[in-house]
């Protein structure tokens, strides 16, 4: 059972309450907004929390255990706030969120009554709805070990270890030509292997599309320039003339993490398991045991 703070308990209990709603947004580049149900500005926390955004949400379903507090916050698409191109870019996407329960008349007594990140986001006639989950939500998420033979890390995670910052491995470039919203073309990249961007990511750092990334599909050379083809097209406009960031790939293998990473020590996946062919085998003096194929 949540313990509100004595000062907002006891202006529960007058019966004449002068309460509203304020709500935190934190996106993951670092970006704050803050939006109230009142119906003047508020600001406390060093955030200023708007009256003028459209902002109204559900009651919060908070319970006991594990399971998943929720609610829903539903609003109007304004270019002075949330922007529908924003929401569009994926730019709120597991945004932190905090839902505040105000004493607008002194915003000192308030109670913290929901912290979580934004879920699903829909849009409609000029509308969004986002969909907020609680905490435990990351419990949802697998864990565990598995055992295969590519590696299970991600590239420079912290069970990976490497450092993508080290000399040599990312380039900055800039785009000189962009065909299907998911084909970039660039000149002055011809200091690394062919495919060494493949697998990697591809960052956006000016432009309408800054801080938006995607996985790099294909990378190709041919004479001075360079090809590089995302699986998805990002979901912001990327110009001739933007600035990206190249980040290596990494195919999972250990003769990767070995030549081109040096990293092997941390290699996380199991090479030399058998084979299904291997396990079903019967047993044998000759041959060449190895635990490959059988073919």
């Amino acid at each position: 059972m949540m313990t509100l703070p004595p000062e907002l308990d006891a202006h529960l209990q007058t019966g004449l309450t002068s309460l509203c709603w304020c709500w935190k947004l934190s996106r993951r580049d670092g970006t704050v907004f803050g939006f109230t149900d009142h119906d003047r500005t508020l600001t406390f926390g060093g955030v200023v929390f708007r009256a003028d955004t459209g902002l109204s949400a559900q009651a919060v379903q908070q319970t006991t255990g594990l399971a998943v507090d929720n609610t829903e916050a539903i609003g109007a698409l304004s270019d002075a706030a949330l922007t529908e191109a924003d929401i569009m870019a994926g730019r709120y996407d597991g945004a932190g969120a905090e839902a505040w329960l105000v004493n607008w008349r002194e915003v000192s007594v308030r109670a913290l009554m929901f912290r979580g990140t934004l879920g699903e986001i829909t849009r409609r006639d000029g509308r969004f709805h986002a969909e907020l989950r609680g905490l435990t939500e990351a419990l949802n998420q697998p864990r565990g070990q598995i055992y295969q033979k590519p590696c299970s890390a991600v590239l420079g995670d912290e069970r990976c270890r490497f450092d993508l910052k080290t000399p040599g491995y990312r380039a900055r470039a800039t785009v000189d030509s962009v065909s299907q919203g998911r084909v970039f073309r660039f000149s002055g990249l011809g200091g690394f292997a062919d495919n060494w961007f493949e697998g990697g990511h591809f960052e956006v750092l000016t432009g309408a599309a800054a801080g938006l990334a995607g996985l790099i599909r294909n990378d190709r050379q041919s004479g001075g320039t360079r090809e590089i083809e995302l699986w998805d097209g990002l979901r912001g406009a990327i110009r001739a003339g933007d600035r990206v960031r190249l980040g290596p790939g990494c195919d999972k293998r250990p003769e990767t993490c070995r030549r081109k990473f040096r990293n092997f020590l941390n290699f996380r996946g199991f090479p030399h398991i058998p084979g299904n062919d291997w396990l079903m085998v019967h047993p044998s003096r000759s041959g060449a045991n190895t635990g490959g194929s059988m073919n």
